[in-house]
C-alpha cells in the first residue's frame, strides 16, 4: 500500500516553531512540521502529546501563541477557518462530526458550502459516488444510522466536496475493524494518487508506515524525531516506543 513515488516538490505546508497553549498548560512547543505537494506525512506519538493540537492549530480551531503557518506560501495563522477552508485545506477531526440527523446526500453538501455553481457540485458528488459507491446506495439514509466504516467514508467525501489541495486526518482508524481500516487507506492513497496532500495523525503506526512519505514523531508537545518511515524503522527509540518486535 506505500505510496511509491520519487522526491516530491516545495512544501504545500510549512508549521514553524508554533507553541500552542491551552489557559496556561502548554501543549505544543517550538513544533516544526512541513507537508510537500502531493505527499502522505504522518503524525505518530502516545495520546496526549499534542498531535491533535498541531491539526486544530493549521486550521485556527486552536489559536497559536507563538509561531507561524504557513500554506502555499501565504501566512494562515490567525486567519478566519473559513477561508483556510477556502484556501485549500479540509480537516477530517477525530470523532468523524457528521450531522447524525441528515442522510449522507445533505452531509456530503454541507462539505461544498464554500462552493459556488450547482453544476461543478453535481460533478463532484458523480466523482465522490465512484469512489465511495455505498455512499451512492445510501444517499437519502441518515448519518447517524450508518456503520462506523461508512461514517468514516462519509467524513472523507464531505471533506473531498470542498475541493481541498491538503486534507488532515485525525485518527481516521478510530474503532474500525482492521479490514475496514484497510480499505479506507486503499481510497485514501487512491485519493493522494489524484495529487491532494494528505496529513495524518494515527495510532496505527504500522499504517501510517507503510503509507507515508514522512514522518514526524511527537513527545509532551515537541517533534523530536523526523524522517521517512525506512529511516525510522531503525531507529532504536521508535522501535522500542511504537512498533516493538
Amino acid at each position: 500500500m506505500r505510496n511509491a513515488k520519487g522526491e516530491t516538490g516545495s512544501n504545500i505546508l510549512e508549521v514553524k516553531n508554533v507553541d500552542v497553549f491551552y489557559k496556561d498548560s502548554q501543549a505544543v512547543g517550538r513544533a516544526c512540521i512541513e507537508v510537500k505537494e502531493q505527499s502522505v506525512t504522518g503524525i505518530i506519538g502516545a495520546n496526549g502529546v499534542g498531535k491533535s493540537t498541531i491539526l486544530k492549530a493549521i486550521a485556527n480551531l486552536q489559536p497559536i501563541r507563538g509561531g507561524e503557518i504557513w500554506f502555499t506560501g501565504k501566512r494562515i495563522d490567525g486567519m478566519r477557518s473559513e477561508h483556510i477552508v477556502q484556501l485549500g485545506i479540509s480537516f477530517i477531526m477525530e470523532g468523524r462530526r457528521l450531522f447524525p440527523k441528515m442522510n449522507v446526500l445533505e452531509n456530503l453538501l454541507m462539505g461544498a458550502y464554500l462552493r459556488k455553481g450547482r453544476r461543478e457540485i453535481k460533478h463532484s458528488l458523480q466523482e465522490l459516488f465512484q469512489l465511495f459507491p455505498i455512499l451512492k446506495e445510501r444517499q437519502t439514509q441518515h448519518a447517524g444510522t450508518l456503520s462506523g466504516g461508512e461514517q468514516q467514508m462519509l467524513a472523507v467525501g464531505r471533506a473531498l466536496m470542498s475541493r481541498p489541495r491538503l486534507i488532515m486526518a485525525d485518527e481516521l482508524s478510530l474503532g474500525l475493524a482492521p479490514i475496514v481500516i484497510q480499505e479506507l487507506y486503499r481510497t485514501l492513497m487512491d485519493i493522494n494518487k489524484t495529487g491532494i496532500s494528505i496529513l495524518l495523525v494515527e495510532q496505527q503506526v504500522p499504517m501510517v508506515m507503510k503509507v507515508c512519505d514522512q514522518v514526524f514523531v511527537m513527545e509532551h508537545g515537541r517533534v523530536i524525531l523526523q524522517g521517512k518511515p525506512s529511516e525510522l524503522l531503525l531507529d532504536e527509540h521508535v522501535i522500542a516506543s511504537y512498533i516493538g518486535r
